[in-house]
């Protein structure tokens, strides 16, 4: 299923796969506007539904929106409220990098009226389609699960200090899915030492794992959020980098099925 503002390939097991920050394109209304920083597009997920490709084989859905989150961010709550008070983030239309760049040029930031438009032509199809896409799975298996896969450059003096750890599993605490489907993935994590990996950390999941996560109801919704350094290279012009991904993607894998198994 394809939309202006996503594709949705749908699966046979209890399983979405969300990647709402790897959409790339920008309108050519907006990209006139915007600088060049904005255009260089350095905060995209890149290239994780490539890292991501074995999910299709195991059966998981898959859900990637067409849009940059230069555009709109599929990942904050639509009235823009600030998930981590107290501290710096983007907002739902951002006007600036992860590194305050700024994405328009002067005079050229988005009204009120234009971030509307976009929440209603951007970020709510893909809400939309994963609401739904959830519903589906639970109908047909009654429980599903929904990995929220992310990544993120390693050193961010904006959001944190220092470098990143390699691997960030966010359950908003704990409140997003059941005991038993955090305790398989991290039990993943503690049985491998090649990556560094912390659990509810600096990243506790953004709108979309807290939001859809309903462990009560049987949808269970879990973040990834990865270096960039662990499958690709950080510099531009952002290199997916097949022997660093080979490392990782076992690693995921078993954690994805891990979860499904314990949520079922």
């Amino acid at each position: 299923m394809a939309s202006d503002a996503f594709t949705l390939i749908r699966g046979s097991i209890p399983l979405l796969v969300s990647f709402p920050h790897a959409g790339t394109d920008i309108p050519p209304s907006i990209a006139r506007r915007m600088t060049e920083a904005a255009l260089l597009r350095a905060d995209t997920d890149w290239h994780l539904p490539q890292l991501y490709a074995f999910v299709r084989e195991m059966g998981a859905s898959t859900l990637v929106p067409r849009w940059s989150r230069y555009v709109i961010d599929l990942n904050r709550p639509p009235e823009d409220s600030n998930l981590y008070p107290g501290q710096d983030t983007t907002g739902l239309v951002p006007i600036d990098t992860f590194r305050k760049e700024a994405l328009y040029r002067p005079g050229e930031e988005p009204g009120a009226a234009e971030i509307v438009e976009r929440r209603e032509t951007c970020w709510k199809p893909y809400h939309d389609a994963l609401e739904d896409e959830l519903a589906r799975l639970h109908a047909a298996h009654g429980v599903a699960v929904l990995w929220d896969a992310h990544s993120i450059a390693s050193v961010l003096p904006r959001f944190f200090e220092g470098r990143l750890t390699d691997l960030n599993l966010g359950t908003a605490d704990g409140q997003s899915c059941a005991a038993s489907v955090q305790a398989a993935a991290v039990a993943v994590l503690a049985a491998q030492r090649e990556f560094t990996h912390v659990t509810n950390g600096r990243f506790k999941g953004g709108y979309i794992t807290r939001h859809y996560g309903r462990p009560h109801d049987g949808i269970h919704a879990l973040q990834m959020e990865m270096c960039h350094a662990t499958y690709m290279d950080e510099p531009a012009p952002f290199a997916y980098r097949p022997d660093l991904a080979s490392r990782v993607q076992p690693l995921l894998q078993h954690m994805l099925a891990a979860v499904v198994e314990a949520a079922t």
